[in-house]
């Protein structure tokens, strides 16, 4: 069982930056690929960057790509997501989601826990 706890996320003007955390429970952190989903109001919830279980490799939806970069500190049993250039577009609330699968994915049907999301909200 892992728990997930996101945060960092607030108001903030279009070309600003945010950094989110999410930390999780339990001691088999490194085991799981993590990612990153955001979810705006009437929207589907979409990916946004996934990262693997030892932090070598990573992937992005090609509307971050460049502005955001996805991290772990296995040691701190935490995620980070470094969003840089924010847009507007960029409004959403942010979920961070550990998936057995130790390159994590695409789909968010391939994750198994889910934290409670934190607002990012970016002001044009």
């Amino acid at each position: 069982q892992v728990q997930l706890a996101e945060s960092g996320g607030g108001l903030v003007q279009a070309g600003g930056s945010l950094r989110l955390s999410c930390a999780a429970s339990g001691r088999t952190f490194s085991r799981y690929g993590m990612g990153w989903f955001r979810q705006a109001p009437g929207k589907e919830r979409e990916f946004v960057a996934a990262i693997i279980w030892s932090g070598d490799n990573s992937y992005y939806a090609d509307s971050v790509k460049g502005r955001f970069t996805i991290s772990r500190d296995n040691a701190k049993n935490t995620v980070y997501l470094q969003m840089n250039s924010l847009k507007p577009e960029d409004t959403a609330v942010y979920y961070c989601a550990a998936s057995k699968l130790y390159s994590g994915s695409y789909y968010g049907d391939s994750y198994d826990y889910w934290g409670q999301g934190t607002q990012v909200t970016v002001s044009s």
